[in-house]
């Protein structure tokens, strides 16, 4: 289902007093708006969060009317999810929230009472970088990528079939998806290839765009980390069964400092996980299908991937 939250937060900025008016925005959708926090900013009741919200409702949002004035967002999601349905078989009900955030994070997932959702903020597909929302500037069109790469992760961790070691955390975790802990108890290989799947997916749902738009990437850091590529492959090789919120930040995290990005004495780029979980995968999308392979237990991609022997190319 498509739940689209922003002609209400629009409304807030028009209250006479749009702090209170948030407060019973954040009321009204207390169970999904809760977890976007935590995940994705700061805990709600975190003494920071004030600040953020003052920093949100301040913020000039004239890309965001311009946006919607002139682009039908809500067809462009509905025909997203559509493909998403067709390319994705799900075999339980998701929803999609077009929302408009307060931090850095253009896209995300989560899971609420055991429902799968998918959220995009707004204010990063205006085409307009704007630092008072941090807003991204990317095009509108790029949302609907990122609508599919969010479903993805849904199916994956709601599916009913999937053996995936995150849909056995967030079913462990009462049916909630917490973006810290599954990043401390899942390994490396799952949450890299999670990440790969869900590019891997949206490609396929969502053709026609440039290989690094799938992965959020420029031109020029695409070129880079598949010269990097027999490198990445090499030094994660080690790793690829540990735990640890670290190697989440390391590898999928943007902000990550050189410091952390330190691996076999080279600083890798940012989010340089995304291509190598796409690598890690292709083998068993080509093999098995997008359905099939986002179902699959990161052993399951591994023996396909072994099987391939590393002959696929980006």
């Amino acid at each position: 289902m498509l739940v689209d939250l922003v002609p209400e937060f629009l409304a807030v900025l028009e209250a006479r007093n749009p702090t209170e008016a948030y407060r019973r925005y954040l009321e009204s959708h207390r169970p999904v708006l809760e977890a976007y926090w935590h995940n994705y900013i700061l805990d709600l009741d975190s003494p920071h969060a004030e600040d953020v919200i003052g920093r949100a409702l301040a913020a000039d949002r004239r890309d965001l009317q311009a946006l919607l004035q002139c682009v039908d967002i809500k067809s462009l999601a509905e025909e997203a999810v559509r493909r998403c349905e067709d390319a994705f078989e799900p075999d339980c009900p998701f929803d999609v929230y077009l929302m408009v955030g307060v931090g850095g994070a253009n896209a995300g997932e989560l899971v609420v009472a055991g429902r799968g959702i998918a959220f995009v903020c707004l204010e990063h597909f205006t085409g307009r970088p704007n630092p008072e929302t941090y807003g991204l500037g990317l095009s509108p069109k790029l949302m609907q990528l990122w609508i599919a790469h969010e479903v993805a992760h849904v199916v994956r961790y709601t599916s009913p079939a999937s053996r995936s070691e995150m849909a056995r955390l967030v079913e462990q975790a009462g049916g909630s998806y917490d973006y810290w802990e599954t990043g401390s108890r899942a390994t490396l290989r799952e949450l890299l290839v999670n990440e790969g799947l869900a590019v891997a997916a949206s490609r396929a749902a969502i053709p026609g765009f440039e290989p690094w738009d799938y992965l959020g990437y420029t031109r020029r850091q695409y070129r880079r980390l598949r010269e990097l590529d027999a490198f990445l492959r090499r030094v994660t090789e080690p790793e690829l069964e540990l735990t640890g919120l670290g190697y989440r930040l390391r590898y999928l995290a943007g902000g990550a400092t050189p410091a952390a990005r330190l691996v076999g004495g080279r600083v890798i780029p940012e989010r340089a996980g995304y291509y190598l979980g796409l690598r890690m995968v292709e083998p068993a999308v080509s093999e098995l299908g997008i359905a099939a392979a986002l179902r699959a237990s990161a052993g399951e991609l591994r023996e396909v991937e072994e099987r391939a022997g590393g002959a696929q190319t980006a």
